[in-house]
């Protein structure tokens, strides 16, 4: 009755089969051709860069997206599905800077931005045939031939319209966020585009005073208070200090200068001779103010920052439990300053990663 089923099944070569017929009966075509007029069933697929290969990720979303689409066509509707390519964005660019030998954006200036953007756009096509073949392995349908690309002029008015809908109706604001930046790119960088060349690096850390500005609780004017920093290129935009306030501080004195320095990093002092005067808790020491480093944006910030504040990610496992705190280049730095009434930003470097003509000497 029935026709027996060969236990030893090509997979393979079956899916290839089932491919092939449905490319010759038009399958794809005919379920949208017979539904062109019922009601339709709109699907925004979020499209990949075109630049790298199909991954798991893509795969798995890919699988969901062709659910979504193949269940409304069941229910009657119709459902357009138009592959698309997200070439917005650092991939590409990085790509073409690669490729002509371009370092940063003043080399790009010097080639001709139309020409730059003439290579993207050219980029953008070299590697669709791999895509195609993948989705259409994993049986997906969905039409290729009339995708689109974020850089089409419809789809980029498109977003202005929305963006200037929900900025009518009073959604958009201005605020301050600190990103991964490229100082090769001049530009911002989304977390996927980071991680693309993330690496692990050893960095200095060091050791730098500032002082105390007046007398509060137990700190006394002239006080030195040993901060430390993972990162010495933020200290000419330091804003504040970061302190914890369980963590119990010690008033040293080191010849005649006293220090103020975590009491269990006091062994970081183990090459001086120096002497206990006091201690305190970091509660007792947040709103003390401080000298900065560089004088050049003091004037203007005096009584709104260059004062010690709380940080939850203050520790004694290393350091001197008194923690640099430069807000515009450290997204723990924003939050914390932020948490404290702190909202000056000071960013004294470029676009290009250098530091401008506002600090002296730099």
């Amino acid at each position: 009755m029935f026709k027996r089923i060969n236990n030893n099944i090509d997979f393979a070569e079956n899916e290839n089969k089932i491919s092939d017929y449905w490319n010759e009966i038009n399958a794809f075509e005919k379920s949208l051709d017979i539904r062109k007029d019922a009601k339709v069933f709109r699907f925004y697929d979020g499209p990949p860069f075109p630049t790298g290969s199909p991954h798991y990720g893509n795969l798995l979303a890919g699988v969901i997206k062709d659910i979504v689409p193949r269940y409304w066509t069941m229910r009657g509707f119709f459902v357009e599905r138009r592959f698309g390519w997200d070439v917005h964005g650092l991939p590409i660019e990085m790509e073409v800077q690669k490729d002509l030998g371009l370092e940063d954006p003043q080399d790009i200036d010097d080639y001709g931005i139309d020409k730059f953007n003439e290579a993207c756009r050219s980029q953008v096509q070299t590697n669709t045939e791999n895509w195609e073949k993948i989705t259409r392995k994993i049986g997906r349908w969905v039409d290729f031939e009339n995708d689109y690309k974020t850089m089409d002029v419809g789809f980029m008015e498109s977003v202005w319209w929305v963006f200037k809908e929900l900025y009518d109706k009073g959604l958009i604001y201005k605020d301050y966020k600190v990103l991964p930046y490229s100082w090769a790119a001049a530009t911002p960088l989304s977390n996927f585009e980071a991680n693309m060349d993330y690496r692990d690096v050893e960095d200095p850390s060091i050791f730098f005073q500032l002082e105390a500005r007046n007398d509060f609780n137990e700190i006394k004017k002239g006080d030195y208070f040993l901060v430390w920093t993972t990162t010495p290129w933020c200290i000419p935009a330091n804003l504040a200090i970061a302190v914890g306030r369980d963590i119990n501080y010690s008033r040293v004195k080191i010849d005649s200068q006293y220090y103020w320095i975590a009491t269990e990093r006091l062994h970081e002092l183990d090459n001086y001779n120096y002497s206990v005067q006091g201690s305190c808790d970091g509660a007792d020491m947040i709103g003390g103010e401080y000298v900065p480093a560089y004088s050049e944006f003091e004037k203007e910030n005096i009584g709104k920052a260059f004062k010690l504040i709380h940080s939850d990610d203050t520790n004694t496992g290393s350091g001197s439990g008194l923690v640099s705190q430069a807000p515009s280049y450290g997204e723990s730095d924003f939050y914390c300053l932020k948490n404290a009434g702190i909202t000056v930003i000071v960013d004294p470097v470029t676009l290009a990663g250098k530091f401008d003509e506002s600090i002296a000497g730099l």
